[in-house]
């Protein structure tokens, strides 16, 4: 039987450099994530606080919700763009388009967008619902829990707003050094 005419397993099979990450290593990177965006709301509140003069947390409180919600759009959109944000970098994770190519600053805008799916419908639920801080905390575990679970069921294990975005995460393969000898 000529190679051509055998069926290609191998056709249907994702890139080895395209291959997403565990969930448990873009989980992980996920919730550094979370970590490190501390110190860009810190920042953007302080100069927001200290150009608007607001005392309290809560005073123009939609004008500072909008404020940081535009702050996180750009810090976002601008390292998705260069192919990863600093916590990617330490969990080896890229982003790229479903090409495999860099992506457009708009469609990591789309992501940015498509990506606020992990928190609003459990924020939404709990607002109709008026859940108290602790039932809000488990909605928003429970549903972040399902999110994630549901790109198991992804052909290439993408979250679902990288799916919608035409986006992929993948794992970046660290090359080793060559190894030199010296006589």
């Amino acid at each position: 039987m000529p190679a051509s005419s055998a069926p290609s397993s191998a056709s249907s099979l994702p890139s080895p450099d395209l291959v997403a990450p565990p969930l448990r290593r873009r989980m992980a990177c996920w919730l550094y994530e979370g970590m490190l965006m501390f110190a860009v709301v810190f920042l953007a509140d302080y100069l927001f606080s200290s150009l608007s003069q607001s005392r309290h947390g809560l005073d123009n409180r939609l004008l500072r919700q909008s404020y940081l919600f535009v702050v996180f759009g750009i810090y976002f959109t601008w390292f998705w763009h260069k192919g990863q944000t600093l916590a990617m970098k330490t969990w080896q994770i890229r982003i790229v388009d479903r090409q495999g190519l860099p992506v457009s600053q708009p469609r990591a805008l789309w992501r940015y967008v498509l990506a606020w799916l992990w928190l609003l419908p459990p924020l939404a639920l709990a607002g109709a619902l008026r859940a108290s801080g602790g039932e809000l905390l488990v909605l928003l575990i429970g549903w972040v829990l399902v999110w994630a679970l549901l790109s198991r069921f992804h052909p290439q294990r993408q979250f679902l707003h990288d799916a919608l975005a035409g986006t992929r995460l993948i794992a970046v393969v660290a090359v080793p050094a060559p190894r030199t000898t010296t006589p």
